[in-house]
């Protein structure tokens, strides 16, 4: 049987190898990556990770071993970001842990992905039968984001804010 924090740090282990792992440069100038080719279709432009949050029951133990595991170092509490300490993705986005914000919120890995459009995003996760749980919000500075289920996943969407 393994511990908690080992089981955390497992679980998001997995979850920065979908995100395209963590760094401490800003490297936004991958957005312009392309996915492959596939079945003889146009290259679409690649899903970027742009927010991965993780709600924890213990920030410390998780940021110690995401540092540990992959050499990052987490900064202070944020206060837009619910108290979450944050660290850099390779992508240009950020990997975030922080505790639930409410009673009923359990301990979750949700990445948001960046979308140009979040009101086109939900609407197409409407129309793919998703719940909106949370609709596009704005934290000033930071962007927008959505938060959406389908399939009792939890999804996020995040849209930067305009330059």
């Amino acid at each position: 049987m393994t511990t908690l924090p080992l089981r955390c740090a497992l679980l998001c282990g997995v979850a920065l190898l979908l995100a395209g792992g963590v760094g401490t440069g800003d490297t936004r100038a991958q957005d312009e990556r392309v996915a492959p080719d596939v079945e003889g279709g146009a290259p679409d432009a690649a899903m970027l990770v742009e927010y991965l949050e993780i709600v924890s029951l213990d920030i410390d133990a998780t940021c110690a071993a995401l540092a540990a595991i992959h050499g990052v170092t987490f900064g202070e509490p944020i206060a837009e970001f619910g108290g979450a300490r944050t660290a850099a993705l390779t992508s240009g986005g950020r990997i975030v842990v922080r505790s639930p914000l409410r009673e009923t919120e359990a301990p979750v890995v949700r990445p948001y992905v960046l979308v140009e459009d979040i009101d086109a995003g939900v609407r197409a996760a409407e129309a793919a039968g998703a719940e909106i749980a949370i609709p596009p919000m704005e934290i000033p500075g930071q962007g927008r984001f959505a938060i959406y289920i389908l399939g009792g996943i939890e999804h996020g969407l995040w849209e930067r804010p305009a330059e």
